[in-house]
């Protein structure tokens, strides 16, 4: 199917978009749009498309069938109705937005338009990552009691100091847990279902931002399964992210993305990774080097259009991490 897509945004995150719909056969990008005229125009020269810097014109460039959201968060929303009402398919980077009230207006605007909705949370698609959600629905580990979830990351403070919007409540939502934690969260629900259950503090520990460089969480999900989520951008010189779940019968342990480990009652004979580690070097840097995980999403939602199936991550599905993010703020009293 050839495809041919618009973006919004002109930053890390929509450069990374950019290469990989050139290495997705049939996609194009045909347009972009940012107020960043510098940044637009670098885009287009490399990329291709045509440059926007008015919204309105960019959503009525055609022939275009999706387009990609890469802007500030609390602009998700906002940006998805409007291209859904001009009959645009619609495909966001997390989270969703930074409320759930707009989610639920993005969510209503494409059902009402008829146009797909799909949110970027790339992790999904890894293969030791659908390897382990099979193991855990398979039974491997027993019953779920225990999920340690690390991510110790480290931003500089020209990170927060360099940027109009993050770290900032109105276009962030928030800081380490709506940004870079958020995709743990988002992982820990497609792995273990609902959480029912929050205590939560938050803190800015080290940056000089409005909103959280630290948060932990304690979670209780519906199975009855107890979880601690720590997230913070001020673990200098930043860590790998690392998950650990236990059950009935036994351990399995993630980091950097690979089952690192498998430790059961009953001697394990499988194989314990199947894939090369993430090249990201997401744990002190937002750069994004490695784009076969945003290449995956971006290819499933395009045969979500073709074959008209749901995508992988549908606004339903990308809306339930950042409810779970709101739990957290406020069990903390941030919000």
């Amino acid at each position: 199917m050839q495809i041919r897509a618009g973006l919004i945004g002109a930053g890390n995150i929509s450069e990374t978009h950019a290469r990989a719909l050139r290495a997705i056969p049939g996609a194009e990008v045909v347009a972009v749009c940012g107020a960043n005229a510098e940044k637009v125009g670098r885009l287009c020269r490399e990329h291709g498309g045509a440059a926007y810097h008015d919204f309105q014109a960019f959503l009525a460039h055609r022939p275009m069938e999706m387009v990609i959201i890469g802007s500030p968060s609390g602009r998700h929303a906002e940006q998805g109705i409007a291209a859904a009402r001009q009959g645009l398919h619609v495909l966001t980077e997390k989270p969703i937005d930074t409320s759930v009230e707009r989610a639920d207006a993005l969510i209503s605007a494409c059902e009402q338009a008829g146009v797909k909705l799909g949110v970027i949370f790339q992790d999904r698609f890894k293969p030791d990552l659908r390897r382990l959600k099979q193991l855990i629905a398979e039974g491997l580990i027993g019953k779920p009691i225990l999920v340690d979830a690390r991510v110790k990351w480290y931003r500089p403070a020209e990170y927060y100091s360099q940027s109009r919007w993050r770290g900032t409540r109105g276009l962030d939502g928030g800081g380490a847990l709506i940004n870079q934690g958020v995709h743990t969260v988002d992982l820990l629900l497609w792995l273990l279902g609902d959480v029912v259950k929050v205590q939560a503090r938050t803190a800015a520990m080290l940056h000089q931002i409005e909103t959280e460089d630290t948060a932990l969480a304690l979670l209780e999900f519906s199975s009855g399964a107890l979880g601690q989520l720590q997230a913070t951008t001020a673990a200098y010189p930043g860590y790998p992210r690392r998950v650990e779940i236990t059950g009935s019968k036994g351990t399995i342990i993630l980091e950097q993305d690979r089952i690192v480990a498998i430790n059961l009652r009953t001697p394990y004979q499988g194989p314990i990774s199947s894939e090369v580690a993430d090249q990201n070097p997401s744990t002190s840097s937002p750069v994004v080097s490695d784009i076969r995980g945003h290449q995956s999403a971006i290819e499933d939602f395009i045969l979500a259009i073709e074959k008209d199936m749901t995508p992988a991550c549908d606004g339903r599905e990308g809306r339930k991490s950042l409810a779970l993010v709101e739990a957290i703020y406020k069990a903390s009293g941030q919000r």
